[in-house]
């Protein structure tokens, strides 16, 4: 039961202390939710989906929340589940001939099931970094030397004057950190104090809390003065970095060029004039190739798995890649952990619709939900 009433909080507290002097309980958190998932009339996917609705920041996150609510991914699960049931079944069928009667090989069509089913668990995986954006957000810190544009690129993304701009070196002393929304996906972008040996204390401190921001980052968009060649120390900057998780600005190029894209092989990097000419909607798209890492010709797919579901994906496709190795030998010793293999990959993928859950299990994911709902 959900009550609603006029009046403020102390007429709810009223009716409800009423309601619990005579017998009644709060719900607890997720119950409503729960109940249909043990009644039967959702998947553990489905439930997953109400809390990420709730929780949505964006419309596109709400939009992947509602297609997840109605079985879009539920179904590809089960579909999984149920191919690799097949073929599970079939390689055990395989030991049921007596010891003088076993096939001498594989049949083609059981592996070419298998590499169906390992493709599709990997097409899933894919979607994890999308589904990671959507639902908790991406860390995005900008860095660089002093006075080479950073708080005017975090004010370009946000849309406002968020950060003091000045011509004078070290004006950014602390990280300021903005919520922003780019193409539907949540963003938290932090600008940074500039990277230098600073002559006081107070920006000392600043360029320590950059450092710990870099360190928790999702990808760092280092900014670089085009007019000036790269100094020692954004050399050792970006050769310490993950190429996966940086992004190189090139800024200043209508002061002049020293340093182009070229320059930097393995680095995703971008020539522009923030100053001048902004290329905003050109870096936001580029901001997001690298913090989403969508695949090519996905845009229409309602699917992006959460942490729970990865995790429980990886574990299956190690099971069926074993099972491959194992039949590819095409020696009766192998039909056996072949189809041991086989069975072990069931029990991930119907955990993430909710199969032969646990109560610790459905405990702490229920316990993330508010009360009620």
């Amino acid at each position: 039961v959900e009550i609603q009433c006029h009046g403020g909080s102390q007429a709810a507290r009223r009716i409800l202390d009423a309601l619990l002097a005579a017998g009644a309980r709060q719900a607890d958190p997720g119950e409503f939710t729960k109940r249909a998932f043990l009644n039967g009339k959702i998947d553990l996917t489905q439930a997953e989906a109400v809390l990420d609705l709730i929780q949505a920041r964006s419309e596109r996150a709400a939009r992947l929340a509602t297609a997840q609510l109605e079985d879009a991914l539920g179904r590809r699960i089960r579909a999984l589940y149920d191919a690799l049931l097949a073929v599970s079944a079939d390689i055990e069928a395989m030991l049921d001939f007596p010891d003088d009667e076993l096939p001498q090989s594989v049949p083609n069509e059981i592996l070419d099931r298998l590499a169906a089913v390992s493709g599709d668990i990997q097409a899933l995986l894919d979607t994890w970094h999308e589904g990671h954006v959507l639902r908790d957000g991406a860390r995005v810190v900008i860095a660089g030397a002093p006075n080479v544009g950073k708080s005017t690129l975090l004010n370009l993304l946000a849309g406002r004057d968020r950060a003091i701009v000045s011509p004078h070196p070290g004006t950014t002393r602390d990280t300021i950190e903005e919520a922003v929304v780019l193409h539907g996906y949540p963003l938290q972008l932090v600008d940074t104090a500039g990277l230098r040996d600073a002559p006081c204390e107070i920006e000392q401190e600043g360029i320590r809390r950059t450092r710990r921001a870099l360190a928790e980052a999702d990808l760092c968009i280092c900014l670089v003065d085009a007019s000036q060649k790269l100094s020692a120390e954004e050399k050792s900057f970006l050769a310490a970095h993950d190429p996966q998780k940086l992004l190189v600005l090139l800024n200043k190029i209508d002061l002049g060029q020293q340093i182009r894209p070229e320059n930097l092989p393995g680095i995703d990097s971008m020539a522009v004039s923030l100053q001048k000419s902004p290329p905003t909607a050109d870096i936001s798209s580029k901001i997001l190739q690298k913090v989403v890492q969508k695949p090519s010709g996905s845009d229409q797919e309602p699917v992006a798995i959460s942490e729970r579901h990865r995790n429980a994906l990886l574990i299956a496709l190690d099971e069926v890649k074993s099972t491959e190795k194992r039949l590819k030998t095409a020696s009766e010793a192998d039909f056996l952990p072949a189809a041991t293999h086989a069975r072990a990959a069931l029990d991930p993928i119907g955990f993430i619709f909710g199969k032969n859950c646990t109560e610790d299990m459905l405990d702490r994911l229920f316990s993330r939900f508010c009360v009620g709902k």
